[in-house]
């Protein structure tokens, strides 16, 4: 009789356990949406305002030496960035102000590493082959037109999606023997600061 009872208690137990059981809900799947990357502008184009200085003989470019000088060029470039490491440019730069003695235009095409700091912020070299002209103004016999390595270092902070402003030195020229300079023939080195922007898309 006592397992009768037993049963009987074990069966409407299982019952009440399965009825429960039918009021549950049942369990929905998560379905993981896949995020989609945001499409990267490789393409830009910029311009800058570009300080040019050269010198002679190791003479500071800042100096006042005869024939050490300082013209104010633009600056166009347009590049290609396959990722956020590394990018192609072009330059030209031509000069729109002379100081005293010359004038100069330069041009480059460079492979460019760069270095995300920030989402921001990034730091970059300029390594790559170019060519520069300079001329003498007001009597001064100056002629130089040669090509060869150039580097550079600069860094760009993004001010929206598609603009950032860069600043850059250039190393344009370094111990370049010129055609004629005033009667001598020193070696010239050539510096360029750029300040610019540029627009991506």
């Amino acid at each position: 009789m006592k397992k009768i009872v037993l049963s009987a208690w074990t069966i409407a137990a299982l019952s009440s356990v399965g009825f429960a059981g039918g009021d549950m809900a049942p369990v929905e799947p998560v379905v993981s949406t896949p995020m989609m990357e945001e499409v990267t502008k490789n393409f830009y184009v910029g311009l800058g305002l570009t300080g040019v200085g050269t010198s002679t003989d190791d003479v500071n470019i800042f100096s006042e030496e005869p024939y050490q000088d300082r013209t104010g060029n633009l600056s166009l470039l347009a590049g290609y960035a396959f990722n956020p490491y590394i990018a192609v440019e072009g330059r030209y730069s031509l000069y729109v102000s002379e100081e005293d003695y010359l004038n100069t235009d330069f041009w480059g095409i460079y492979a460019k590493p760069q270095y995300p700091v920030t989402e921001d912020f990034t730091l970059y070299a300029l390594l790559g082959f170019g060519g520069v002209t300079s001329s003498g103004t007001n009597g001064a016999a100056i002629d130089l037109d040669d090509t060869g390595f150039q580097w550079g270092l600069g860094a760009s902070y993004d001010v929206a999606d598609d603009i950032a402003v860069f600043v850059d030195y250039v190393s344009v020229a370094d111990g370049m023997t010129p055609d004629a300079w005033n009667g001598a023939t020193p070696d010239v080195s050539i510096g360029a600061i750029t300040l610019g922007v540029t627009y991506s898309f």
